[in-house]
């Protein structure tokens, strides 16, 4: 058996009546005209969608494109048709509506028609459309008209109490009903002049197609090696080789990890760790300023880690990073959660704003180390629109590395995002509790077909410098979120719970 989908031709006619008549017997009179073809065929091509099997015609779905504001959601089938002449489509509109579908009694079994609908979602993601708008017969309601209003038998039907053979199949094939719509197609009585009016909206649809960001964002992960830096000029210099590089990858974003600028730190290991920090503190406004000439010269986002900033009037010390625009902008987030070796040898404080920022990728979200642990950030971040998040990192031994490993790697499932990890790796002797490094970069994805099977996207060779680059596609995100075998930012009970900021 040879199934086919393609464009519907004029030749198809003869094949289609045929067709449609053994579709709705109950309606054998009312069969498109050839005129009507032919002009379908010629406004809109695309549009007109059929399947054959074994060569012979077997099911088909008519559509045109409207300028839906011009109808909204209190129309007839006439008025959304012009009348039937088609003079309502307009090359320019916004929302793929259709017109008819059938398929022939003897194919049922082969499913032909969620196969028209996959191929007008597909059309309607094509031309970048809003969404797709039907007005859906309700053939079964005949049965009940006397029982039951319309609304509760739609409810019915999409409570599965009720078997509609059209109404139960749109609803299957993720199409939500918006209203009935009263006396839309005269002729159909056994619908009782109703239809439902149903619409899938195109996740992917933007309103600026033109300036639409690309969905495939490059990440470039820095694993850093600890050394030892004679000035800051060979410190700079370290940092401007990985952006560089990074740059001639075209990466969107550069991530290097947590404290790692902390070499700096040697001129200062006389002093107690509080006050060597604070030294170190001193350098970050000018550190800052460099690598964010850096972000504009090599047209690269980067994050520079974690560097310590000091609060001279409150004395106050604070683990802070940046997101260094390619456009000159700068944003800051302070670290939220201390570990108690920071505040043991540091006295360091923790940051109160948690927030997403907009870059030119779409919305990311930014945590330092310890602060991926606690699973109400990110989630915080997520419910703001984050696609990214990104977490600098420093760890000493691997027991401590897995622990932000594990919870990035759970971040990126239950928030349907991606997370990028970078961190420090080797030792640092001559350096007061900064001696030795455990690292290994990765970005961790969702767990879903769409994605690897192991939930990871790319990892580092363990406690080795080198880079990670990889690409990954915010439109898995979006199909993940309405189409995943599990949504879990949706599917959360929120009539029980909720994660808010105070």
């Amino acid at each position: 058996m040879q199934v086919d989908t393609r464009t519907l031709q004029v030749q198809d006619y003869d094949g289609l009546v045929e067709t449609m008549r053994r579709a709705y017997p109950q309606m054998s009179e009312y069969v498109w005209s050839k005129k009507s073809i032919e002009k379908l065929t010629k406004i809109f091509p695309k549009g007109q969608i059929c399947i054959t099997v074994d060569g012979k015609l077997a099911a088909v779905a008519l559509s045109i494109i409207v300028n839906y504001d011009e109808f909204g959601d209190d129309h007839t089938y006439s008025d959304i048709t012009g009348n039937y002449t088609f003079n309502t489509h307009s090359s320019t509109g916004n929302v793929l509506y259709g017109i008819e579908v059938f398929v022939d009694p003897e194919y049922r079994e082969l499913r032909l028609g969620r196969r028209l609908y996959d191929a007008r979602k597909e059309l309607c993601e094509q031309l970048n459309l809003k969404s797709i708008v039907l007005g859906g017969r309700i053939p079964n309601y005949h049965k009940y008209s006397d029982e039951l209003s319309t609304r509760e038998y739609i409810r019915r039907v999409r409570d599965k109490e009720i078997y509609d053979p059209v109404l139960s199949f749109q609803l299957s094939n993720n199409f939500l009903p918006i209203r009935v719509l009263k006396k839309y197609l005269p002729e159909d009585e056994s619908s009782k002049e109703n239809a439902v009016l149903l619409q899938w909206n195109n996740i992917y649809y933007s309103k600026k197609p033109n300036t639409m960001q690309d969905s495939i964002i490059r990440l470039g992960l820095v694993q850093w090696q600890m050394r030892h830096f004679k000035n800051i000029d060979a410190f700079y210099e370290q940092v401007e080789f990985f952006v560089n590089v990074m740059g001639d990858y075209k990466s969107d974003f550069v991530l290097f990890p947590e404290l790692f600028n902390t070499p700096l730190l040697a001129p200062f290991n006389k002093l107690s760790e509080r006050d060597s920090m604070i030294e170190l503190a001193k350098l970050t406004e000018q550190i800052k300023a460099k690598i964010s000439e850096l972000a504009i010269s090599y047209n690269v986002n980067i994050i520079s880690g974690s560097m310590p900033v000091f609060d001279s009037d409150n004395n106050d010390l604070y683990n802070v990073s940046y997101l260094m625009h390619r456009d000159g902008r700068i944003d800051e987030y302070r670290k939220i959660h201390i570990t108690p070796n920071e505040r043991k040898y540091y006295g360091m404080k923790g940051g109160n704003e948690i927030k997403v920022f907009d870059t030119d990728c779409g919305k990311i979200g930014l945590v330092i180390c310890y602060d991926v642990e606690f699973p109400e950030l990110p989630r915080i971040l997520a419910d703001q629109g984050m696609k990214i998040l990104f977490v600098p990192y420093l760890t000493d031994t691997q027991n401590a590395y897995m622990r932000v490993r594990h919870c990035a790697a759970a971040r990126a499932i239950e928030n349907e995002c991606y997370v990028a990890i970078a961190g420090c790796v080797g030792n640092l002797p001559g350096v007061n509790n900064m001696d030795i490094q455990f690292g290994q970069a990765a970005v961790f994805t969702p767990s879903d077909f769409a994605f690897p099977s192991n939930a990871i996207k790319g990892e580092a060779t363990p406690n080795t410098e080198m880079t990670l680059i990889v690409d990954v596609d915010l439109n898995l995100l979006k199909d993940l979120h309405y189409n995943g075998s599990v949504q879990i930012l949706k599917d959360r009970r929120n009539d029980l719970y909720e994660t808010y900021l105070k």
